[in-house]
Formats: structure tokens, sequence, C-alpha cells
């Protein structure tokens, strides 16, 4: 409820139940693949780059010689996001039409990086509901989903979950270091 934008990638009505519970519900749900949604929307920006970019890693064998490259410059960003080369790179590689999975991650990275993301997540924004796009956790949404479309139709679920688990476990620590920084 605290993030229109991530209602209007999905179907599923909003709930007053705890972002993670909700998210399991999802993947439970009729359409689990808005389990992935919510993640991408839930995550911090920089963090949904970095969920974003090891969901395809896992999917490395589905993916072409660009998409690794991609991901590699989304790697070094996500690792020194001040870093005058690597946003140099990642500029060059968002300029990259976002067609496949990687494409779409590394453009979510630069627009997280432009500030075009808003750097906040579910239930932390800084802008009125009305004007928060979120173009990065669009983004990350949309690579994430264009790279489980690859996966084997016998194999997509299990994958599927176990993204949105590795999703819900950077949210819980992101949760912990929130509260640890509040001290």
């Amino acid at each position: 409820m605290a993030c229109p934008a991530a209602a209007r990638d999905m179907q599923t009505l909003p709930t007053d139940q705890r972002s993670i519970d909700f998210c399991r519900d999802l993947l439970a749900g009729r359409v689990p693949e808005e389990a992935i949604t919510f993640c991408a929307y839930l995550l911090p920006d920089r963090a949904a780059v970095w969920w974003a970019h090891e969901c395809l890693g896992h999917l490395s064998e589905l993916l072409d010689e660009t998409d690794q490259k991609l991901l590699a410059l989304v790697s070094n960003w996500v690792s020194e996001p001040s870093s005058a080369h690597h946003r140099a790179a990642l500029g060059q590689a968002a300029a990259v039409p976002p067609t496949t999975p990687g494409a779409w991650i590394a453009l979510a990275a630069r627009w997280r990086d432009n500030g075009l993301g808003t750097g906040g997540s579910v239930g932390r924004t800084t802008l009125p509901p009305a004007l928060q796009p979120l173009p990065a956790a669009h983004a990350v949404n949309a690579g994430v989903l264009a790279g489980l479309a690859r996966v084997a139709l016998a194999d997509r679920f299990a994958v599927l979950s176990a993204f949105v688990e590795m999703g819900l476990q950077m949210a819980e620590i992101e949760a912990l270091r929130q509260s640890a920084d509040a001290y």
C-alpha cells in the first residue's frame, strides 16, 4: 500500500500484511511472478540492482556474451558506485536498448545512479505517492522476469522461488541494517 508504483505493475491488491509475508503469499498465489515484481520494489534500489545481478548470474548459461558483459559492469558499479570509471562504463552500457535481461539491469543501475530510482524502497519514500515512478525498480523487475522467461517451464517455479527467497533474505538483512543504523 505504501508504494503505488508497485501496484501499477501488479494485479494483486495490497494488504496490511508485513511486506515479507505479503511477498510469500504472492509466491504461493495464482501469479507467483508478482513476488518477483514485489521484491524489485521492496528492496532499496542499489540492493535491488544487486539482487537482479545475482538472479541473472544463476542463469549465466542462458545469457549471451553481451548480457554477461553488462552484468560485469553492473557488478563493478555496485561495488564502487562513486567510481567515475564504473559510472562512465555503466552509462555507455545503459545506452543499449533494454531488450535483454542484462540490458534491463544495466539500465536500472544507470537510472539509480542518476537518482531516477528515488533511492528508496517500499515503505521508505521521500516523494508523494503520485510522484513515485521508481523506474529503477521497474527495470529490475523487467530484467529478472526476462531472465526467468528463458528458464525451462519444468524448472521455472523452482528458479522463481529461489529468486524470491534471495530477495526476501536481502530485504530482511536491509531491515536489520536500518535498525542498527537507527541506534
